[in-house]
């Protein structure tokens, strides 16, 4: 079970930087204006809300990395905070969830 949820979590993060890969990039090179394309995510309600909804996924991806640290010595989440921004949560949150599985001792499971 342990391998078959890495493996998960990786094909996530591997997705969402394909589809990152293929939408923002060439945008970004066309008209490198970073200010802009952040901006670009509250043009309208909709983006808003989605927008607004991925920066509260990173801080509480950020919590949980702080919290995992202090209590379950989980470390090198920052890592994973940092590839949160940059491609995005998706990615940064699951490269989290493998990190932390492979350091954090699971109880009572039968891999």
């Amino acid at each position: 079970m342990d391998k078959l949820f890495k493996v998960a979590m990786a094909l996530v993060a591997l997705g969402f930087t394909l589809i990152f890969c293929v939408v923002v990039v060439p945008a970004l090179i066309e008209n490198p204006d970073v200010f802009g394309a952040l901006a670009a995510g509250f043009v309208n309600p909709y983006a808003a809300g989605y927008s607004s909804d991925v920066i509260f996924c990173w801080l509480a991806l950020a919590v949980l990395v702080v919290y995992d640290a202090k209590v379950l010595s989980v470390k090198h989440g920052w890592i994973c905070l940092l590839l949160g921004l940059m491609p995005g949560v998706a990615v940064g949150m699951a490269l989290y969830f493998i990190v932390r599985s492979s350091q954090v001792h699971q109880v009572g499971t039968n891999t």
